[in-house]
């Protein structure tokens, strides 16, 4: 089959929506402009006009007593309610998960090695400096 293709003022644009979304926008009225690409956040992604960070985590359970080192590029409450819905594996069951530190990384593969090397210390207390610093 091939790409899809879209003609907008008899421009075609080949790809995926995110190559789209980078070359143009439609006004209200339906014309479309250059989309300005604007500055990016520390530790953020751009993809076209938006930011795509990817993040490291980590939550803590009272009931549990216990910490949970993860890494994802969707958005952390979601994520979080994820961790707190009825499931089964290490954080399900639970509920009472709260996220207790953050950190942005640019890509998968940067958050991947961070949540890696966290995980590699295997020492609650360096995870708690982390945490409180």
């Amino acid at each position: 089959m091939g790409q899809k293709q879209l003609e907008v003022n008899q421009k075609v644009y080949k790809g995926s929506l995110a190559q789209l979304v980078q070359s143009i926008c439609l006004t209200s009225r339906g014309s479309a402009v250059r989309a300005r690409q604007l500055p990016p956040r520390k530790g953020s992604q751009i993809c076209g006009p938006f930011f795509m960070p990817f993040n490291v985590y980590i939550l803590y359970s009272s009931t549990r007593d216990r910490y949970y080192i993860g890494h994802t590029g969707d958005d952390l409450q979601e994520r979080l309610k994820k961790h707190n819905s009825n499931h089964k594996g290490f954080s399900g069951g639970v509920g009472d998960w709260k996220i207790m530190y953050t950190e942005a990384f640019p890509t998968k593969t940067a958050a991947y090695q961070r949540e890696r090397e966290i995980k590699a210390w295997k020492s609650r207390k360096m995870i708690e400096l982390l945490i409180t610093n």
